[in-house]
């Protein structure tokens, strides 16, 4: 580890009560020659495990908070599951089958309803009252946990460093993709 000082953050407001002061932890010179898989994993880490922890608080994991972002611009009659399914299924790798129990989960709080499937369509799942109810309120506490977690980082660094990480993952022959 250097001891050399770390660089200042660039114009960074002063952090929220809540929060401590923020250092870098090398300097410029030195953070270039960091590994991004450490620091890549260690933001994903902690940015999701921030997000799951306020969801619990309203109840949900985010498989289920997914889901209920998915059925809300839906029509009436809902949206085939297996569509909402296949949309999902790649996000952090939580495959179908946690989809599938998470749907029913949700189904048996009364968050969201679903027709079976029948020989003229696909199983459709849609929002009930309650479940676009817990959507608008958990929708609120995101755009502060948004907030939380951009503190300090102007909207051209935050696309620099999204840019700069799906370059890093073509360049590894990677893929990703978010709606």
């Amino acid at each position: 580890m250097t001891t050399s000082p770390a660089s200042p953050a660039p114009s960074s407001p002063s952090p929220s009560p809540a929060s401590p002061a923020f250092t870098y932890s090398h300097s410029d010179a030195d953070l270039a020659g960091q590994p991004i898989g450490y620091w890549s994993s260690a933001a994903g880490t902690a940015v999701v495990h921030h997000i799951r922890t306020a969801l619990a608080e309203h109840g949900l994991t985010q498989p289920q908070w997914w889901i209920l972002n998915q059925l809300l611009a839906a029509p009436a009659h809902g949206r085939p599951s297996d569509d909402v399914v296949s949309v999902l299924k790649g996000y952090l790798d939580i495959g179908d089958g946690a989809l599938h129990h998470d749907i029913g989960a949700l189904r048996d709080r009364g968050l969201i309803a679903e027709a079976p499937r029948s020989a003229e369509s696909a199983a459709r799942i849609a929002l009930t009252d309650d479940g676009r109810a817990l959507q608008a309120r958990v929708a609120e506490r995101q755009k502060g946990l948004r907030a939380e977690i951009h503190e300090g980082i102007t909207d051209q660094e935050y696309v620099a460093a999204l840019k700069v990480l799906q370059r890093m993952i073509h360049n590894v022959g990677g893929s990703a993709w978010h709606h």
